[in-house]
């Protein structure tokens, strides 16, 4: 779930569903054995499932209505924060990321819209797909692979990701498959 605060009142807007290729566990097996709530506040197992070479697919729902524009100014935000932090924020990042808020701007985003991300295995883009009710969906494809995978890291950021249920609901449910 992402949210906004709004004086000292949280609303949740979305609801993220993330679903990785099963290929995944074995990228993981050093965190065999370990229980969900270690596995959550494990920044290196989150990098770690973030860079793993598996296809990587996000879906988020929209609960509540936000403006197109709203969203993507949040993307942009963290995606341009995480860049800077790692001095990977040059000119053609900060094109790529302006696509990517263009690309959002004209949305409205009402509820039981669709946003999805798709990480393929062998690539570092990220295509991004809007689909609401009545529009026709609209996609695009992010090719700069540093956006890409800071917005991939937006997501799977471990204890810096968007959605602390997110990051605790995947650790637990990775936690299980390296259980088996």
């Amino acid at each position: 779930l992402t949210d906004v605060e709004i004086h000292f009142l949280q609303i949740k807007f979305t609801a993220i569903g993330v679903y990785l290729d099963p290929e995944i566990v074995g990228h993981l097996k050093q965190w065999e054995g370990k229980p969900g709530n270690v596995l959550a506040t494990d920044d290196d197992f989150f990098e770690a499932v973030s860079s793993a070479p598996v296809e990587k697919f996000f879906r988020i729902v929209v609960i509540k209505e936000i403006k197109g524009s709203q969203y993507g100014g949040l993307l942009e935000s963290a995606v341009r924060d995480r860049l800077a932090a790692e001095d990977q924020y040059e000119e053609e990042e900060e094109e790529a990321l302006e696509k990517v808020v263009e690309f959002f701007q004209s949305k409205y985003c009402k509820s039981k819209s669709v946003i999805t991300f798709h990480f393929p295995a062998t690539s570092n883009t990220a295509e991004i797909a809007f689909s609401t009710e009545g529009k026709e969906d609209s996609k695009m494809v992010v090719e700069n692979g540093n956006v890409a995978k800071m917005i991939k890291k937006w997501y799977l950021g471990g204890t810096s990701g968007v959605s602390p249920t997110t990051i605790t609901s995947l650790a637990n449910t990775l936690s299980e498959k390296l259980s088996k």
